[in-house]
């Protein structure tokens, strides 16, 4: 699996389970799906994103998205 996909993969995981949190522990977990949905956002425009910088350095195979 490559960089791209592992970030869209980690950032649907979060997102679910943030949604799972808000609806029956807390809404203030939906803060955290917020979060996800704002660092996609920017990252389609800039290019930048922390899970990429960290995958990278991991050692993950980088894909086409974040180089």
């Amino acid at each position: 699996m490559n960089i791209d996909r592992t970030v869209f993969a980690f950032a649907g995981f979060v997102v679910l389970v943030s949604l799972a949190l808000g609806l029956t522990v807390s809404p203030y977990w939906f803060m955290v799906t917020g979060f996800v949905g704002l660092n996609m956002f920017q990252a389609a425009f800039t290019g930048f994103c922390p899970l990429a910088i960290m995958l990278r350095k991991a050692g993950v195979e980088p894909g086409k998205a974040f180089q």
